[in-house]
Parts: structure tokens; sequence; C-alpha cells
């Protein structure tokens, strides 16, 4: 079963709750492979609170760094460069008979080490992708640059996921990207395990429909 990689357009556009919601919706299998930053819990620990099933694996983080950067620069801080291979390894372990959603760190582009970025990551594990957008000023333009590099590198998009309360640039970003729209998930004041279970709900359909 092909995995699914959650990247998003940019730092912040709500990546770790639609990988939640993603998670939820089809009780799959959770990794964050790269976590940089942990004060204050990291993403696996907030996926973990925020689903209900009771399926889903939460595999551990092949590289645990401290400072919330980048992570080539939070891997240097630690000590530490990232090695693909060693992230494909503990991947390598893993049931290929579950769904595993992976959600990335930042946007396609954002170095993992010297030569390697998100991107090359994705295409390592041969993952197909989730792109998460959300509405600001710019967003279009980001949104359409992360497609235009998935599209030039071959990489298998399955859809746009959006995250915001404005809604209405979504159409414009599906038509001028080519790929489709899998769901829209609205703006919330709080977020907990009723609101990402009812947002899967929503979502698993067309998931479905999408991804398999």
């Amino acid at each position: 079963m092909q995995p699914v990689f959650v990247t998003g357009i940019g730092t912040d556009v709500g990546k770790t709750v639609i990988a939640a919601i993603l998670t939820e919706a089809l009780e799959a299998d959770y990794w964050k492979p790269v976590q940089a930053g942990i004060i204050g819990g990291t993403d696996s620990s907030w996926v973990k609170a925020a689903i209900t099933n009771k399926t889903t694996v939460i595999h551990s983080e092949s590289y645990l760094l401290n400072t919330p950067a980048s992570p080539h620069l939070a891997g240097r801080q630690d000590g530490i460069t990232i090695d693909l291979e060693t992230i494909y390894n503990q991947f390598s372990t893993f049931s290929n008979a579950r769904p595993l959603i992976i959600e990335g760190a930042g946007g396609l582009l954002v170095p993992l080490n010297q030569n390697e970025q998100v991107l090359h990551l994705i295409k390592r594990l041969d993952a197909q992708v989730v792109l998460v957008s959300r509405n600001y000023l710019g967003s279009i333009n980001h949104s359409l640059l992360t497609a235009q590099v998935c599209r030039a590198h071959k990489v298998k998009v399955a859809g746009w996921v959006f995250n915001d309360q404005y809604l209405d640039y979504e159409a414009e970003i599906a038509a001028w990207s080519g790929y489709p729209i899998i769901g829209k998930v609205p703006f919330a004041s709080s977020i907990g395990k009723d609101f990402i279970q009812h947002q899967a709900g929503l979502l698993k359909k067309s998931l479905n429909e999408t991804l398999w």
C-alpha cells in the first residue's frame, strides 16, 4: 500500500491537524520521521492525543531534534546529520499492508541535510502526496509553486486539502495546478478529538476514492 505523505505550501499551514484527520479517517498508522523542536510536545504526541480509533500505530521519529528550525539547521545544533537511508531503513520495517500517513517538515524544499530536501525523502519513500494549503496573501503563488515542483519531479499528488475559514480561493488553485480537491477543513478556535473525528467522517469517502 503506497504511503501518503502530507506536506504543505509552507510552515504553519495546518499539516499536523490534516495529518491527524487523515489518520483518523483511514484508521492509518502515523509517522513523523523528522521532528525539529520538542518544547511543548511533539507532533506525534499531539496526533496520538487527537485521534479516537484504536487501530492506529504511532511510529517513533527517526530524528528527534531539540531546536524548532529547518531540520538541517536543527540537526547541526544537535551535532546530527540527517541521513535519508536511516529514515528509509526504519520505514522498511513497517507493514506495507497498513495505510501510513507520513507528516513532513515544512514544505517540499526544506533542507534535511546539506544535499537533500523533503522532496528527496518523498521520492525515496515512493509516497503519494497530499498537499495542504491555507489562505493568506501570497498563498496562491506558494500553492502553485509547490504544485509545479511536484510535477517537475514526477511526484504523485493525490490532491489538495484546504485548511482555513476562508475557502474562496481553492477552486483557483485546483484549476491552475491540475490537482483535485480532496476536502476542505474549516478554521476552528479549539481543536480536539470531536473536531478531528467529525472532519475525518466528512473526508473519509473522498480520501478512499482518491488515494486507493
